[in-house]
């Protein structure tokens, strides 16, 4: 028998708008993501994919709109309240965003050692089960970010933010500047990682291979808007050009005619 349930919304953002100097960027975005479901954004460079991430983590106060999550207003929040809703989020950044001056093992627990009083012995055990888990040797967490590779490098940036098991992960372009079949690697991992906690995940991405690997929904944002979404599934046969063209990474296309015209015309 099929269930008539509907998971409830773990984030709610709706008619989000944010200009920046008088330039809109956000125009009226909303999204609903529902708990334990992995959500990923797409479109174009500049498109306010980023934008929208920084409002949902209130490093930027959008100009209109609302952000809930677990039901709880966060635009306006309190700074005191606003840290604590940050506990619940774990986020890799596009380029790793690695301490250089840390072992890898301070990389790790930097956080869970920030806010606890962790012993050193059970930071650093806790760091080499986690890398263990990512297909890393133990090893590891006394080496530099320096000293390890690209994919090296990503996959303690996924062990640091899943390592105080955060309800909810975010996901800064994960498989930027990774080969294929490293970036297939990468996926997997973060397949896994989201499943095994039970967490909500939101993803923004160009790479349309690796979107099609982790997402269970796919929203496409376009000059401030949301112009399409819904189950990854249906993303090939939207009937929507903008979204046909990036998704299979048309040369020519909307998108291009825009870009053609914005460059010509500086608008």
């Amino acid at each position: 028998m099929t269930s008539t349930l509907t998971k409830s919304a773990k984030i709610e953002i709706s008619h989000i708008a944010k200009s920046f100097d008088g330039k809109p960027v956000l125009k009226d975005i909303s999204l609903k993501i529902e708990d334990g479901q992995s959500y990923c954004i797409i479109g174009t460079s500049g498109c306010g994919k980023s934008v929208t991430l920084k409002c949902l983590l209130g490093l930027i106060t959008p100009d209109s709109g609302s952000i809930l999550i677990d039901g709880v207003e966060t635009v306006g929040q309190s700074r005191t309240a606003r840290e604590n809703m940050l506990r619940q989020f774990g986020m890799t950044f596009q380029f790793g965003a690695l301490f250089d001056s840390l072992p890898i093992w301070e990389n790790i627990t930097f956080r869970l050692r920030q806010t606890t009083a962790m012993p050193r012995a059970q930071a650093r055990e806790l760091a080499a089960d986690i890398v263990v888990q990512l297909g890393l040797e133990a090893r590891v967490i006394d080496q530099y970010p320096a000293e390890l590779s690209g994919g090296m490098q990503k996959r303690v940036a996924l062990a640091r933010a899943i390592a105080d098991k955060p309800n909810i992960l975010l996901f800064d372009e994960p498989t930027s500047g990774l080969d294929p079949i490293t970036g297939g690697v990468i996926d997997s991992l973060i397949v896994a990682s989201v499943r095994n906690l039970g967490a909500t995940a939101l993803t923004i991405s160009h790479d349309m291979a690796s979107v099609r690997r982790i997402a269970d929904k796919v929203a496409m944002l376009h000059k401030g808007h949301v112009i399409w979404q819904g189950p990854v599934g249906d993303m090939d046969n939207t009937g929507i050009p903008e979204v046909h063209q990036f998704v299979h990474g048309h040369a020519t296309g909307p998108l291009t005619d825009e870009a053609v015209h914005a460059a010509r015309t500086g608008v």
